[in-house]
């Protein structure tokens, strides 16, 4: 069903915040509502290993830390529309055009806000790669994964992932985020 106004139904963040699907204000978009809902959701729609959990912040925070400096707070924040939407696994994600579009609509609406590029930059692409593949090795049930791996030329970290349980990712998260903005990487 289509919603009854052109900004969409709507929603209320962990902030307490209202939210309209169609229509993002800007001002309501703050790292805190972010910070939580990505520590909240798990990677691969929650198919990692029976034992784990390994949520989009502790992911963020991953490429954050994989790209060069000058990129770090764009790679924290790369999949920051995911705490306004969910982390649709990306087979789903390439059927649902709709999905696409929002995300779309959402991504920009964040790269406002927090004065970020409108394009991702090849080299977080890469780290979201090379964090994938890592995560497959440490997180995911052994399987061939080759092809995304080999298509995309992309080797695994050396260093290996320890999840975090979401409250420890959440103020990873926050910590990062404060250590970038508070270097002047990009205001809040």
């Amino acid at each position: 069903m289509k919603p009854t106004n052109e900004r969409g139904d709507w929603f209320i963040t962990a902030t307490g915040r209202k939210q309209h699907i169609l229509a993002p204000v800007l001002a309501d978009i703050v790292i805190e509502d972010i910070a939580a809902a990505l520590a909240k959701m798990c990677r691969f729609g929650g198919h990692c290993r029976v034992d784990c959990f390994y949520s989009v912040a502790q992911h963020s925070v991953l490429v954050s830390q994989l790209v060069p400096d000058e990129l770090a707070f764009v790679g924290l924040m790369h999949d920051a529309a995911e705490a306004y939407l969910g982390d649709v696994i990306r087979p789903l994600k390439v059927e649902l055009p709709d999905y696409k579009a929002i995300e779309a609509l959402w991504e920009h609406a964040i790269a406002v806000r927090f004065r970020l590029p409108f394009v991702m930059p090849p080299e977080v692409k890469l780290a979201d790669m090379v964090a994938l593949a890592t995560e497959r090795r440490d997180l995911v049930i052994e399987h061939d994964w080759r092809w995304v791996i080999d298509r995309e030329r992309v080797k695994p970290a050396v260093a290996r992932i320890a999840p975090l349980e979401h409250r420890e990712a959440r103020q990873l998260f926050l910590e990062r985020f404060e250590d970038l903005t508070h270097l002047g990487e990009r205001p809040p």
